[in-house]
């Protein structure tokens, strides 16, 4: 799928964005050219300068915002394949701003459907998260609503050689904004404040994250909703494997935040398959297709009562094995 392509990856410029694009830069044959496609020009700059980013003519440094209808349809020009990774994603400023996170996750997505529609790309893998399973903050709403559209656009494509899909996973272990870094920058201090003693939440590496969206790219029906199987940790283990020494106050709960979170909700069962390393939750207007989805991914049904979610999961981290992933992730 990526070999001798053109990829455009909005939110080029992010965690995973960076890792993706060096992950597809090491192919024994890459793509012939990838656009990143952000907002921020600093961010890019500093990227070009960057191995193994830095002197290679495949890249294409692209300014622009989702938001913006006109500079998508210019960026896509020629493209096979898109990852969409660009989002507003902070809870509470997501509470603050709430127009700000539908301009960008919900209108910036149906703004990059259209016109990827339009170029003539094949396939897209939009990256979604946890917090869109039942959501309890704007935030979760908003990437629910970008789920839904992208997997809709199946629907819509008509002749046209093309395939949309989402991955939805947990927290990505040392991302902007995520608790392992918060940690470590707040140790110092020596107070780690906890929201909750109770509080869990699912776990990924950067590396799983992008091996799931090759993964999802190459073997996409078109329309699932892709949920890795992977483990689960108390936040108390994590302030444990950062600073056992320091102080761990109960601060509560933010507000829109959730006390454990869900990736597929009991109600997503009737529709949800295994299909070994992954879940997939397929179209709720293809019930009568489930057939083609388990043929195609050679899954089975889940029982009508399951649930995914991370405090009913069946593995979870441990403070040691917590350290030892700080550690050879390098946080």
């Amino acid at each position: 799928m990526f070999a001798d392509s053109k990829v455009l990856v909005t939110g080029g410029t992010g965690s995973f964005g960076k890792a993706l694009i060096g992950r597809l830069l090491s192919l024994d044959t890459p793509p012939r050219r990838i656009v990143i496609f952000s907002r921020d020009e600093l961010k890019q700059y500093e990227m070009s300068c960057q191995k193994p980013f830095s002197d290679n003519h495949s890249l294409r440094y692209f300014l622009g915002d989702v938001r913006d209808r006109d500079r998508i349809k210019r960026a896509l020009e020629g493209i096979d394949v898109v990852v969409h990774a660009a989002a507003l994603k902070q809870v509470p400023a997501a509470e603050y701003n709430p127009f700000e996170f539908i301009k960008t996750n919900v209108i910036g997505g149906q703004n990059l459907i259209e016109c990827a529609l339009d170029a003539g790309v094949r396939r897209i893998v939009a990256l979604s998260t946890d917090k869109a399973a039942a959501p309890a903050n704007l935030y979760g709403a908003t990437k629910l609503c970008s789920d839904k559209l992208f997997v809709a656009a199946n629907s819509i494509k008509g002749e046209r050689d093309f395939r949309a899909s989402v991955v939805r996973y947990g927290n990505v272990m040392g991302s902007r904004g995520s608790v392992i870094p918060f940690f470590q920058m707040m140790k110092g201090s020596g107070v780690l404040p906890i929201t909750h003693p109770e509080m869990t939440r699912f776990n990924i590496t950067l590396d799983d994250g992008v091996d799931m969206v090759m993964w999802a790219m190459e073997n996409m029906l078109g329309g699932e909703i892709f949920v890795p199987k992977i483990p689960s940790y108390r936040i108390l283990d994590v302030a444990e494997a950062v600073c056992p020494q320091c102080e761990k106050p109960v601060v509560g709960i933010r507000p829109g935040e959730k006390l454990h979170e869900e990736m597929i909700t009991r109600s997503d069962a009737p529709s949800t398959i295994d299909i070994g390393r992954y879940y997939a939750i397929t179209p709720s207007t293809a019930t009568e297709s489930m057939d083609k989805f388990l043929g195609h991914h050679d899954g089975r049904t889940v029982p009508e009562e399951f649930q995914y979610s991370s405090d009913n999961n069946e593995e979870f981290l441990s403070v040691s094995e917590i350290s030892s992933l700080i550690q050879s992730e390098n946080l």
